[in-house]
Order: C-alpha cells, then sequence, then structure tokens
C-alpha cells in the first residue's frame, strides 16, 4: 500500500477565529487565543494513518525560541505546555483521508508573533510542512488566564467594544468626546504587534523579551513606553502648547487607526502631536488588540508632583495673576486600567526604572495609601491626592498662603459599560475619608480662600473677609462668560476693600498664559454684609487666537482689606466648551449589515457671523473612508449634510463628525450610535 503522504493543511482560520472571538481582527496571519485549542485538518494520500509507524510532530517557533508538541492520541491536554491531540481521523467522499488533529497552547504562553510546522517522520523519510503565522493573544475568556475576568459584560466592553467616551473639560462642564478605537481596522493588530517588535526590551535581548511576554504586566509596561516617543521609536510625540502647524493639532484626532498608521507608514516616526487624553485611548486600542481588557480613565484635576513632596504649589501675585514659577502643575489627565484594576499611564511625565512610563499600579494599594507598592504607585497616589498650596507674592515675599485638599482628584470617571455615559469611579481610588475632605465634583464656583501670614507664621487661620466664585452657567464659545464674585465680611466693623479680578488662558496640562480680560475695583463693605458682584466676559474679550477645543480658563480674586492688609482668594479653573454637533440617521432603528443608510449631520451656527471650515464623517465599521467636505454657514443658519454608509459589521458601532472651524478657530464634534443588525 502507498506510503502515508501530507498532500495539503488547513488551518480552519475563519472556524478557528470565529471559536477564538477573534474573527473581527485583522491580520495577515491567524489569529487565536492562548489557552484555547485550535483546529487543524492535515490532508493526506497513501495508506490510513498508523502512529506507530507515523509520527506527526507540531513545530511552534517564535523567534530564536521553539516548542514542539507530538501528535498525541491522549484525551487530556495539558494545561502548561503546547500539546497537539488526535482528534479523529476522515475519510472524504472522494476517497481522500484526513486527520483532525487538535491543538492547545498553555493560558501563560508568550503572545507574539508565530510560525507553525508540521515534521512527519516515517519509515522511509522525514519530511518538513510550513503551515503559516499565527499571532497569539491574551485570553480573557480562559479561567486559567491572568487577564481573565468572569464578567461577560465586561468582556465585551473592555476587549471586544471598538468604540468608546473620553471625558474631557472640567468638572463642573464636563465633555465627553467620542473616539474610535479601531482594533478591527485593516492592518491595526499587525501594526500593534509591532509595538512589541521595535520596543527597546525586544532589541536589546529578543529570547528574554519573548519570554517575559507571558505577563500581562511586563506587556503594559512595554507598551506604556512605546505609545510615548521619549525612550525609543515609540508611537506619539506630546505637545501641550504653540501652534501644530508641522503635525496633526490633538483636538483633530477622533480614533486610533489614523495614528497606528502613520506610525507604520512614516517608518515608525513619532507622530506630531499627542496629549493626555490621546496617549491614553491609543494604548486602550493597543492593549484590548491583545486581548488585555482596558478602559480609558479621565482623573479631573490630575497632579503632576514633580518634587514628590506630594504637594502642587500655585503662585499669584496680589493682583489675581496666576504665575508660572512652579514645575508642578495640575492638568487634565487619563489614566489606564486593566484586569484587577491596574493603572498605566503613557503620557510622557516621569522616568519610571529609566523610561518614560507608569505602571501598572495596583489601584487597591492607592487605595489603601500603600505607596512602597509597584510600579510608581507613589506617582499615581500624588496624582489622585496630592494637596494644592495656593500662595500669594509680591517682589519674592509670601503675602498670604493656604492649602486646598479638595482639587485634585475631585472626580475620577470612564465609560459606563453598555452606555454611552459617564461612570463615577472615584470610590475605587480614594477612602471616604479623602473624598469627602476632597471631592466637591461638579459644583461649579469651587473657591480656595488664603490669608495673610505673619513673617514667621505661614499657617494662621484670619477670616475676617470671605471670597468665593461662582459661575451662573457653563461657558460655550460665542458666549459671553458670566460669574459673580461673592464677598463676606465677618466683622461687626465696615470694611475698604481692592478687588482684583483676572482671567487667564491656560494652556493644556501647564501653566496660564498672560491675562485677556481683568477688574480691579475699590469697594466698601458693612459690618456682617455679603455683597455679590456680577461680572461678564464678552466672546471678542476671550474669543480664541489659535484651533483649540475646550479652552481652559484660570479665574481668580484677590480681595484686600486696606486697613488689615489681609488678603483672600478664590479661584476657578474652567473650560470653554464647543457647540455640539447633531448627527441623525435615516431608519435608526432598522440599520442592517451590508444594507445602504445615510446619516445627516446638522449644525446652527450660533455666531453673528459666518463660519467656514472642514467637515469629517468617520465610522469605524462603517464607512471604508472618511467623508470630507468643505462648508460655510451664514450667521444664525442650520446646515444639514447627508453621508451615505454600509454598515460592515453587526453590533454596537459609532459615527464621529468633527468640524475644524477657521473663524473662531476651533474644532466641534459629534457622535452617533448605531446598533447594526445582523442581515
Amino acid at each position: 500500500m502507498d506510503e502515508f503522504k501530507v498532500r495539503t493543511i488547513d488551518l480552519q482560520q475563519v472556524q478557528n477565529q470565529t471559536r477564538h472571538r477573534t474573527d473581527g481582527l485583522s491580520s495577515s496571519t491567524l489569529v487565536l487565543r492562548r489557552g484555547q485549542a485550535f483546529t487543524v485538518t492535515v490532508n493526506y494520500d497513501g495508506r490510513p494513518f498508523d502512529s506507530l509507524k507515523e509520527q506527526p510532530i507540531f513545530r511552534i517557533d517564535s523567534g530564536p525560541l521553539y516548542v514542539e508538541a507530538p501528535v498525541s492520541e491522549s484525551r487530556h491536554p495539558s494545561l502548561t505546555q503546547w500539546t497537539a491531540v488526535l482528534e479523529k481521523c476522515i475519510v472524504n467522499p472522494t476517497g481522500h483521508r484526513a486527520l483532525s488533529v487538535s491543538l492547545s497552547s498553555p493560558a501563560s504562553a508568550p503572545i507574539g508573533a508565530y510560525t507553525l510546522q508540521l515534521r512527519v517522520h516515517t519509515r522511509l523519510s522525514v519530511i518538513t510542512y510550513f503551515l503559516g503565522h499565527v499571532t497569539l493573544l491574551c485570553n480573557p475568556w480562559c479561567p486559567a488566564d491572568s487577564v481573565f475576568l468572569q464578567s461577560e459584560d465586561l468582556r465585551t466592553e473592555y476587549v471586544m467594544s471598538d468604540i468608546g467616551l473620553l471625558f474631557k473639560g472640567s468638572t463642573g462642564n464636563i465633555v465627553p468626546q467620542s473616539w474610535s478605537f479601531d482594533q478591527y481596522e485593516k492592518g491595526i493588530l499587525d501594526i500593534c504587534m509591532k509595538l512589541l517588535q521595535l520596543s527597546p526590551q525586544h532589541q536589546a535581548d529578543m529570547g528574554k523579551d519573548l519570554l517575559n511576554r507571558s505577563s500581562p504586566v511586563y506587556i503594559g509596561r512595554v507598551i506604556s513606553a512605546m505609545v510615548n516617543c521619549n525612550d525609543d521609536k515609540g508611537l506619539l510625540m506630546g505637545k501641550w502648547s504653540g501652534d501644530y502647524k508641522d503635525g496633526v493639532n490633538p483636538s483633530k484626532w477622533s480614533g486610533s487607526a489614523d495614528i497606528l498608521r502613520m506610525w507604520a507608514e512614516t517608518q515608525f516616526r513619532p507622530v506630531k502631536y499627542g496629549q493626555c487624553w490621546v496617549f491614553a485611548a491609543v494604548m486602550c486600542t493597543v492593549m484590548r488588540a491583545l486581548g488585555i481588557p482596558t478602559r480609558v480613565v479621565t482623573n479631573f484635576n490630575s497632579a503632576h508632583d514633580t518634587d514628590g513632596n506630594m504637594m502642587i504649589e500655585e503662585y499669584y501675585n496680589e493682583m489675581g495673576e496666576k504665575l508660572s514659577m512652579s514645575r508642578d502643575s495640575i492638568c487634565k489627565g487619563e489614566l489606564q486600567v486593566f484586569q484587577e484594576l491596574q493603572v498605566l499611564d503613557p503620557t510622557p511625565q516621569e522616568r519610571s526604572a529609566g523610561m518614560f512610563r507608569c505602571g501598572p499600579a495596583a489601584v487597591k494599594a492607592i487605595y489603601e495609601q500603600r505607596v512602597d507598592a509597584q510600579y510608581d504607585v507613589p506617582f499615581v497616589y500624588a496624582e489622585v491626592n496630592a494637596d494644592v498650596c495656593t500662595i500669594i507674592i509680591r517682589n519674592g515675599k509670601v503675602l498670604s498662603t493656604s492649602i486646598d485638599k479638595r482639587r485634585v482628584g475631585a472626580l475620577i470617571s470612564t465609560k459606563r459599560p453598555g452606555s454611552m455615559s459617564m461612570q463615577n469611579i472615584t470610590s475605587e481610588y480614594k477612602t471616604e475619608e479623602e473624598r469627602c475632605c476632597g471631592s466637591l465634583a461638579g459644583v461649579a464656583g469651587r473657591s480656595v480662600t488664603c490669608h495673610s501670614q505673619p513673617q514667621n507664621a505661614m499657617f494662621m487661620d484670619s477670616r475676617g473677609v470671605e471670597v468665593s466664585l461662582q459661575l451662573l452657567k457653563a461657558p460655550v464659545v460665542g458666549e459671553n462668560i458670566s460669574f459673580n464674585v461673592i464677598i463676606t465680611n465677618n466683622d461687626a466693623a465696615v470694611k475698604l476693600l481692592k478687588k482684583h479680578v483676572n482671567a487667564q488662558n491656560k494652556e493644556y496640562n501647564r501653566n496660564p498664559t498672560g491675562s485677556f480680560w481683568e477688574s480691579h475695583d475699590d469697594m466698601k463693605i458693612g459690618p456682617k454684609e455679603t455683597v455679590t458682584i456680577k461680572h461678564e466676559i464678552s466672546f471678542k474679550e476671550y474669543m480664541l487666537k489659535e484651533t483649540a477645543e475646550d479652552s481652559l480658563v484660570n479665574l481668580a480674586v484677590v480681595i484686600e482689606d486696606v486697613k488689615s492688609q489681609e488678603r483672600v482668594l478664590a479661584s476657578e479653573e474652567f473650560n470653554i466648551r464647543t457647540p455640539s454637533l447633531n448627527i441623525q440617521i435615516q431608519n435608526e432603528v432598522s440599520v442592517t449589515i451590508n444594507t445602504p443608510q445615510v446619516a445627516t449631520v446638522i449644525f446652527t451656527n450660533p455666531f453673528s457671523f459666518a463660519v467656514r471650515g472642514e467637515l469629517t464623517v468617520s465610522g469605524s465599521g462603517l464607512l471604508e473612508e472618511k467623508a470630507q467636505m468643505r462648508i460655510t454657514i451664514q450667521p444664525r443658519e442650520t446646515t444639514k449634510k447627508p453621508v451615505s454608509f454600509t454598515p460592515r459589521m453587526a453590533g454596537a458601532k459609532m459615527l464621529s463628525a468633527n468640524l475644524v472651524l477657521e473663524n473662531p478657530p476651533t474644532i466641534l464634534h459629534g457622535f452617533k450610535t448605531i446598533n447594526v443588525q445582523a442581515s
């Protein structure tokens, strides 16, 4: 009878990827999850398979490392090593024969690119067959995998979902912005794998790096460093002020695919530019693509404590103008969280073990204030818990000072699973005592009172006069900013006061620039009297001079008691949000895969002058290419722009629209979620 001879080998790509929940991921390889069996069919000619005469051995290569898995008839695959189990022998109607073999990787297998080969030993020969390439991912569905998530709803949200919401602005004026993670877009998984291959760890010691990739902690630290470009051939270059003419304004990004592709297409030169939320959102894409459950977290008023004293110093002059004297900063920080709540922050701020990265730091350790725990727990703890010391100075001398325990980490939020709404997760990071001390989230008009201090008594509690600020409504571009200054005289005597109010633009993640509006008055206040003074800053006075979004303003008031020279200060940092774009879907309840649909982007010009700009509409799984058009809108006019799309994936999808205006130079956003039905 003819010798056993392999004819073809079928990796069963469609069936295997469906079972491994990787069928939506685009790659040039078979994409699998570790710790789970997959089927290979070996078609052969000749006599029936006899395990005593033929010995098939699968070889799995990754760089300099390899393992071999002889085909066994045992029904108990190993949980700790690669195994190959003969499932059945098949005789096709054509007379051809086949072996169905179940291969399994251990749940701790390093993730990455593998090559599969089959070597068949027979009585007369040893022949090796090349099967193809495999990309192996983490497996949150496998209880033995360290990234396992019990909840199917959370796996759907934090691994499978490619739509997200980022929260920007300030606690009193929160702005949700859509983000498309794009992990299913063409070529994105392969580019994410390239981040691992180009990492300094892989370049220095390929074998060690490949072995270490069994650990999601290790993977997280590598990716945290590779998302920024400060130490390596990383993905993004950060920029927080100035013009962005030699790159892309961070506010224009709406998804990760454009950034990842630009990096790959330019031979891995860093993409210009990113800011906190961009770094975080792109990292979320990479981690979800690798199979590690991840969410984007916004920490409003995130502290960057450069000197490690858990204190953020802010300096003002006696006229209420904030000064750029401290390297500490209070920015809007976005954190990354994955399995068992570990914090990663890819924004380049401080070095961790010699590289610009942060985490993974256990949220439990942050909550329990265990600042000796790995990795970078003290840094993250300061981001959500640092005190703010506000100091008024004149000619280098301290006039007054105060400590504010309320501002930093006032609100920590993320997208609610299964919903396009915000979830407050502050309680996961901070104890009840810390939150009671510190959180005034969502309350407009938070004030800090500073008191004059004798030369040798820095924290004397003198409260002859109190002052606070109150925003009358959430500021919107095109409208006046209205606010009250509320002054209370606690003494039983008339007081003569000097009032200094100052508004400054605040660069993202940095100190304020020069004042764009100020008001100075002398006034008299009666005993035990409270006075409310209304101010308005007109649109012309604050209109942006360069393209910006959710512009930040630092508003401060200093009240000076003429007689005692006591000074009190109140400050409020807030954003000026842009008007929103509205998206409507024709036949919204019956959107079906592969069926053409029409969306309409609607915008009413709120300004008293014509505006022009470029409208861009995108949607992963909905539009093959972005729809772009130039538009001009007359004062108070409503424009309606139709966009045709054909869904190519079922499930929750999202259309995003950006309108970049030239005058005023700002960016408007809108989004619409769509539930695409299977055909």
